[in-house]
């Protein structure tokens, strides 16, 4: 079976279900990689290794779902609960553009007071401030809750966030995209279906956006065949993703619990990630959970790109994973795996390479 499936990606054919399931479960880790670092090769034949210079800035600890994974969000009353100011953002974009970067990653909680007037008059503020800087911001599932707290459409809502500076938007709140699952971590947050028209009204209306999945919550490797089906599906509807971010779920100070998934975990979904996403460019290496060199080493299982420097995070943060790379430490990282580190922009245009 390895045979003809190696021959059908050679071909450009798409694998099915039950190929991909098969690869995810049967075949050999080594194998696997080697399939993924051939789609990498010839999708990217100039053996460059990207990543943008940001910042990942939580406006708001404070969250209604209350989502059993999550060790980051606050109830409104609880002592560590917090809004950040736009004086205290700002200064942080300030920071950010003094260091080079380019990209805002900015998402928090769903806030029962933030509505779309406190997030209009903040992104034109940034963008009037910051010109420089790209405002990649608000996962589908905060787009939501500000529209239904605001009493109007995602489809409004959507379009004003972007009149008033937002650009692109991150794939964050996907997890797994079956039901049943987010019924069983998240039942309080968005299902799959509304989490992809989201991302069909961003395509639409031109903002490009990333997908991600976050593993290891219970799942069966249907569910995460699935997942990357609906979102390659997706893709092909407008193509719209400019990246897809698999990650492993981080257990620490959650009401989930469990364990971590293994390193040979993460690298068989991330390479199956790679095969089965032909119709996504990029595909990301979470060193933010991973590591380094578990980062170093997905390279060679399909990742060709290293996400961003991350100046802050604290949503991983708080689970006790805590992994922090500067510019330098990631351009020597990409150096040392054979590869040549360039700087890009949110949307991967090329700034310099080094």
């Amino acid at each position: 079976m390895l045979e003809q499936i190696e021959n059908k990606l050679h071909g450009g054919q798409v694998l099915d279900r039950s190929e991909a399931l098969w690869l995810l479960t049967k075949v050999d880790l080594l194998s696997l990689g080697k399939l993924a670092d051939g789609v990498r090769r010839r999708t990217h034949p100039e053996r460059q290794v990207s990543f943008v210079v940001d910042r990942n800035v939580n406006y708001t600890n404070v969250c209604t779902t209350k989502c059993k994974f999550c060790a980051f969000y606050r109830d409104e009353t609880h002592p560590d609960a917090y809004v950040l100011s736009y004086t205290q953002i700002f200064s942080k974009v300030r920071e950010l553009v003094d260091y080079g970067g380019t990209q805002l990653l900015m998402q928090g909680g769903l806030h029962p007071d933030l509505k779309i007037d406190w997030f209009e008059d903040l992104f034109r503020q940034l963008r009037r401030r910051f010109p420089e800087v790209q405002i990649h911001s608000l996962s589908p599932a905060e787009v939501v809750h500000i529209a239904k707290l605001s009493g109007i459409s995602m489809i409004e809502c959507l379009a004003r966030l972007h009149s008033a500076g937002l650009q692109s938007l991150p794939g964050g709140g996907a997890e797994i995209l079956v039901d049943a699952v987010r019924q069983e971590i998240s039942p309080n947050k968005i299902g799959w279906q509304e989490w992809a028209e989201v991302m069909r009204e961003a395509h639409r209306s031109g903002m490009p956006t990333t997908a991600t999945m976050m593993f290891g919550v219970r799942e069966r490797p249907e569910d995460i065949v699935e997942h990357l089906f609906r979102v390659r599906e997706l893709q092909a509807e407008q193509g719209g993703f400019t990246a897809f971010i698999p990650w492993s779920y981080q257990p620490g100070n959650t009401e989930l619990g469990g364990e971590q998934a293994s390193g040979v975990e993460y690298l068989r979904v991330l390479a199956l990630s790679r095969v089965i996403l032909d119709n996504i460019t990029n595909i990301q290496a979470s060193w933010v959970t991973q590591g380094a060199r578990m980062a170093q080493i997905a390279l060679y299982f399909g990742a060709n790109d290293l996400g961003g420097t991350m100046l802050e995070e604290n949503v991983v943060a708080a689970a006790g994973v805590d992994f922090r790379m500067s510019q330098e430490e990631i351009i020597d990282l990409a150096k040392d795996a054979g590869f040549v580190p360039a700087r890009r922009t949110t949307g991967y245009k090329i700034l310099e390479t080094y």
